[in-house]
């Protein structure tokens, strides 16, 4: 095929791929360079038509392929070879500013991306323009130098990071900055240090320090032209100060992405990488935008088909970590933040084991990154819900403490057989970050909260058949218990009730329960009695916006909320819903509405959630329809408005209903939220776990059940 505007004199020689250089004074990448320039030109002026997408393709697809070429060019002097590459480099940069303006190019720039057979033919056109002749279906990049591993099979790269490569082939990070050495034990060498550090906080007494000694901050002045508060700008200068592993651990509403961000300013851990509920992504980017308006946050939804590959802050919910661990560990991130990091408790669990690899890549590969881990509610269940996170800051591994921590506790000069090792040890984990402040400490402008129950009486035929259901449920388990008893091979006497076979029942109904998908059992119960009780917390929510202005409605089921919904539709009232099932950005759109907008009255949210992230400080009043199973819970959800920007009292009605476990459970509940007042605040409150909640309440249910039975007075009487 002869070159458009010059004759053809014959036909041409297929010249080597090692000679591609010139006719008429041209090479292939001065073709390359004309071709990307056309391109960016129109791409400026109007998104991309196809004759331009194919034009982008095929120079993205020769691109590649010359600059293998030149690589592997072993006739040619270094310094050549090293002028083409710096040619090719330029030619990669304006592609990806281009992709950039019209985010549709991105999806060409991948490896398994679908060349057009337009595509291939403007590339043989452009190889025979410089004298190279090109088989027709010599189409494929070149091996890779190496072959890269398998990636499971979800796991992505989003083509914005591809191009990020394209742009600058040298972004990788530097790994070779020299690496801290680590402690070696000495004093201690041969001691279990874990289980007593874990210990240490659960023997914390009245008055004992939650919180590492800050620097006073020489200014509250923030980027973004907001001020701070002083806790806020205290760990901002420590961060200034070089420290990097924070456990931030207060009390939720005291602006704890505030403090991230600043702190991440204040290190230049750039780029910083945030993990966090999905709920929270679009709150992350907005305030982001507030406070370091000059960084570029992008939010990864999916696959990452949106993300800004160019960005400081790239942002990810727990839940598609999975997909994009494969390159963010080789990104270069210089700090990481987890948000709600009690996320991770669990260390079994697929969410937790990706944060603790990226983790561990992140500081095998920087020296002193910055890490931090934000949670108002550090225990959820007991203190070894401290170990994944304290992973996480590198404090620790599965086995043994790390660095830092180990060097401190050698310096105590204690070992765990001294009763003063424990104290010391608590000092020196808190001295590695730990920073906890309390709303009446530090926020004396955040009005009081109180927890105010609502009775309701169910006496309709739902009422009737969860009362029912409830002695059902004591039966059976009085039939187990006695089970149980006749069971045993031989008798030992104990007076009145068993407790340890009592609990040892109750325990064997709740795994049953766990596992069951039909049938009345602890957890079908709570949520008939939520079903039963949704209209009456509806009602009431809808007296209070009419008296007292807007109120948060939290519900732990999907049903419930639909009752409630449909509830304030009858009688008029205006509302927002935030769900789990909702994208980011029409939650996004309904907590603008419920916050901007006067009429809206009502912001009914789901339990789990919006119960943590979000700003709600616009309401006072919160209608809790369905408990929680734990304190923790129930106070994130309360401290959506309880935070700072509230200047009303608040107050969370707990709508209970009565004689029923309902009651029984908020008790309990009640009851257990001493946990991490003891571990973190110092307080003489006496620390239970709150995970047994479930038990605890079949335990009372079990037990009044035999009180009132002539079972409790002869413990052997059904025995043969």
């Amino acid at each position: 095929m002869a070159r458009p505007g010059r004759r053809s004199t014959g036909p041409r020689r297929s010249t080597p791929r090692n000679q591609r250089r010139v006719r008429d004074g041209d090479d292939v990448i001065s073709v390359l360079a004309r071709a990307v320039r056309s391109v960016e030109a129109a791409v400026q002026r109007r998104p991309a038509t196809p004759s331009v997408r194919t034009k982008f393709q095929a120079v993205a697809l020769l691109l590649r392929e010359e600059r293998a070429r030149v690589r592997a060019d072993g006739t040619s002097t270094d310094s050549f070879r090293a002028e083409q590459l710096k040619r090719l480099d330029g030619i990669a940069t304006i592609l990806a500013r281009t992709a950039v303006r019209d985010s549709t190019l991105y999806a060409l720039l991948g490896d398994d991306a679908v060349v057009s057979e337009a595509a291939k033919s403007l590339k043989r056109d452009m190889l025979r323009a410089v004298g190279i002749e090109s088989p027709a279906d010599d189409v494929s990049s070149p091996e890779p130098e190496s072959a890269a591993p398998a990636t499971p099979e979800r796991r992505v790269v989003p083509q914005s990071v591809v191009a990020r490569q394209l742009a600058n082939p040298f972004l990788a990070p530097d790994y070779s900055a020299p690496r801290p050495t680590a402690a070696r034990p000495r004093r201690l060498a041969g001691w279990e240090l874990l289980d007593p550090l874990f210990n240490s906080f659960e023997r914390a007494g009245g008055g004992a320090p939650a919180c590492m000694d800050l620097p006073t901050p020489t200014s509250l002045q923030a980027p973004g032209g907001l001020e701070l508060m002083p806790h806020q700008g205290e760990l901002v200068a420590a961060a200034a100060a070089g420290h990097r592993t924070f456990l931030l651990a207060d009390e939720p509403g005291l602006g704890k992405t505030a403090q991230a961000l600043l702190a991440a300013e204040a290190a230049g851990a750039y780029p910083l990488l945030v993990v966090v509920p999905s709920v929270v992504k679009t709150n992350w980017a907005r305030e982001a935008g507030r406070w370091t308006p000059h960084r570029a946050a992008t939010v990864v939804h999916g696959n990452g088909d949106t993300v800004d590959g160019f960005a400081d802050i790239v942002v990810v919910n727990y839940e598609v970590l999975d997909r994009h661990v494969g390159w963010f560990g080789n990104f270069g991130f210089r700090g990481m933040v987890i948000d709600e990091a009690h996320f991770i408790k669990n260390k079994a669990s697929q969410r937790s084991q990706h944060v603790l690899e990226l983790s561990e890549r992140i500081r095998s590969r920087f020296p002193r990154p910055l890490l931090m881990a934000l949670t108002g509610t550090p225990l959820i269940n007991d203190i070894d819900d401290f170990r994944a996170i304290w992973q996480f800051l590198g404090w620790i591994d599965d086995s043994k403490p790390l660095g830092e921590l180990m060097e401190a506790l050698e310096e105590t000069g204690l070992t765990p057989a001294d009763p003063a090792f424990y104290p010391a040890a608590r000092r020196c984990v808190i001295d590695l970050g730990i920073v906890r402040r309390r709303k009446v400490d530090v926020a004396a402008d955040i009005p009081a909260r109180r927890i105010a129950d609502l009775p309701v009486e169910l006496d309709d035929k739902a009422g009737r058949s969860i009362r029912a259901a409830e002695r059902d449920l004591a039966r059976r388990l009085v039939s187990r218990y006695e089970s149980a008893l006749a069971a045993r091979s031989s008798h030992t006497e104990v007076e009145g009730i068993d407790h340890d076979l009592v609990r040892k029942v109750a325990g064997w109904e709740l795994k049953d329960a766990a596992s069951a998908s039909t049938g009345d059992n602890v957890f079908t119960m709570m949520r008939r009695i939520g079903q039963a009780k949704a209209a009456l917390a509806a009602d009431y929510a809808a007296q209070l916006a009419r008296s007292a202005g807007k109120v948060v409605f939290f519900a732990k089921h999907v049903d419930v909320m639909d009752v409630a919904e449909e509830t304030f539709e009858k009688q008029g009232v205006r509302f927002s819903s935030i769900r789990g099932d909702q994208t980011p950005t029409s939650r996004q759109r309904n907590i603008d509405a419920f916050v901007n907008e006067p009429d809206v009255a009502v912001a009914v949210c789901s339990l789990t959630a919006a119960g943590v992230g979000i700003n709600l400080q616009v309401a006072s009043n919160i209608v809790l329809a369905e408990l929680s199973w734990t304190d923790a819970e129930q106070t994130q959800a309360i401290d959506r408005s309880h935070r700072i920007g509230q200047t009303e009292p608040v107050t969370a009605w707990r709508i209970i209903a009565a004689q029923t476990i309902d009651a029984r459970i908020a008790d309990l509940i009640d009851s257990k939220a001493g946990l991490a007042a003891r571990a973190l605040d110092g307080s003489d409150e006496e620390m239970q776990s709150s995970s047994d909640v479930q038990l605890e309440a079949l335990v009372a249910l079990l037990t009044d059940a035999l009180s009132s039975s002539p079972l409790s007075a002869d413990p052997f009487a059904t025995a043969p």
